[in-house]
């Protein structure tokens, strides 16, 4: 596979130095009064990725007044950490034991302690400058796959809060139930007809009066997404058991409802920042997915909002070392992140300079250095070093990102010692990611 080369022609010039906070300086000027801030990673595994996208984060909280994080995780484990951050339960407890209910592989992804790093910044922040709940920084998950948990929410919740409902969800439940022990890919394709409409029904109901429910400052968003999870799950797990590339699309369009949902809630001013994987968070158009018709929230977040509103910033390196699993469901390990192959988009900054640098691809020459077609490493959670050359998205990368953190040696994150639920595999997309 050979790939554009733009080292020779790129003046080191071009690029920021990137050794501390302060040098997020041009980074923020680029995002200067943008809505959405999408944070990307080349893998779910790699400490700097983590710690660069909270010191990203907290200028943002601090100096723009964004109002919460939405990231690539289950919306059912991502609220305990928004309720605890912002102080409506379980402030006796710490974060790490709350990391440690997060029972779905692949757990490192949060359960880790980075992010609880995080949290504790991010309750601090606002218990010290008192802020109405409100006005609470939070945290909430995007992603699709905590059907059953969503499920059980949405019930026991119901039954105090408003048992008619509760009866529409249980009617949902018991269309479901006979299947839960199966797969996941033979849940929907198996039921019987009308799940589908039962499902929806409950979501209609949900939005309808989640403004009513008030048992905590967030309880009807909390309903609301839960049912969410559930009538998008649906489409998600019937495509998946079809075999087919729609299942992709159905998640990302699934994550990208879910913002919109969290960015009402939160009023018209609200300001959000994305954690995620590069290859949901980089405008799909611009790499070789768009090929096979797939689509991204970063591609939808451009579709739906002018350009300057929306700002996707990915994240990439040369060598080091990261946390994935050689299949579904093993052991996470530290494995070796080798070299990048010759004439990829981290090979070419090592090249011009090895060592740590942020891109702004609308500054001097870069966009027109990097909009041809290259290389760009993606690992996923399931990861092998000895198929490397497998792991690159082709890209226009300065049309896919509209700014680049390249850290130039990285390491493995700090995942907390706990082992994951073996009966709660999710089924994703074959990427991995």
């Amino acid at each position: 596979m050979a790939f554009y080369n733009p080292a020779e022609e790129v003046d080191p010039k071009c690029f920021h130095p990137l050794e501390n906070t302060s040098d997020l300086d041009p980074l923020l000027e680029r995002i200067g009064d943008a809505h959405y801030v999408f944070l990307g990673e080349a893998s779910h595994g790699t400490h700097e990725y983590y710690t660069w996208r909270a010191r990203i984060s907290k200028r943002l909280i601090e100096e723009k007044g964004f109002s919460f994080i939405a990231v690539e995780g289950d919306w059912p484990d991502c609220y305990k950490i928004n309720e605890w951050v912002k102080g409506y339960i379980n402030q006796d407890r710490k974060i790490e034991d709350i990391l440690k209910e997060f029972d779905r592989w692949p757990t490192w992804m949060w359960a880790n302690w980075e992010i609880a790093a995080l949290a504790t910044w991010l309750r601090d922040h606002n218990h010290n400058h008192n802020l109405p709940k409100q006005k609470r920084v939070g945290f909430y998950g995007l992603d699709i796959y905590s059907l059953w948990e969503s499920i059980e929410i949405i019930i026991n919740y119901l039954e105090k809060e408003d048992p008619k409902t509760a009866k529409i969800a249980k009617e949902a439940l018991a269309c479901l139930e006979p299947y839960k022990e199966r797969q996941f890919t033979s849940v929907f394709s198996s039921a019987r007809p009308g799940c589908e409409k039962e499902v929806v029904k409950l979501l209609r109901t949900v939005r309808e009066k989640a403004s009513q429910y008030d048992s905590h400052e967030e309880a009807g968003l909390n309903a609301e997404l839960n049912t969410l999870v559930m009538a998008n799950a649906e489409k998600y797990y019937k495509a998946t058991s079809g075999f087919g590339d729609d299942s992709w699309n159905i998640r990302d369009r699934h994550m990208m409802e879910s913002l919109n949902t969290l960015m009402k809630h939160h009023g018209p001013e609200a300001k959000v920042i994305v954690w995620g994987h590069n290859t949901h968070i980089g405008d799909a158009r611009a790499t070789d997915m768009a090929l096979g018709d797939l689509i991204n929230i970063g591609q939808l977040a451009r579709e739906q909002h002018s350009r300057d509103e929306v700002v996707l910033v990915g994240f990439g390196s040369y060598k080091g070392s990261v946390i994935a699993g050689r299949s579904w469901g093993a052991p996470m390990q530290e494995m070796e992140l080798p070299e990048a192959i010759a004439g990829s988009l981290e090979y070419n900054l090592h090249q011009v300079e090895p060592a740590d640098k942020l891109l702004i691809f609308e500054e001097e020459d870069l966009f027109e250095a990097f909009e041809e077609k290259m290389g760009h490493r993606a690992v996923g959670v399931v990861y092998d070093p000895a198929y490397e050359r497998g792991n690159y998205v082709p890209s226009r990368v300065s049309e896919r990102y509209d700014a680049f953190v390249f850290i130039d040696e990285t390491r493995g994150l700090h995942p907390l010692k706990i082992k994951p639920n073996w009966d709660l595999l999710p089924e994703t997309y074959p990427f991995g990611i």
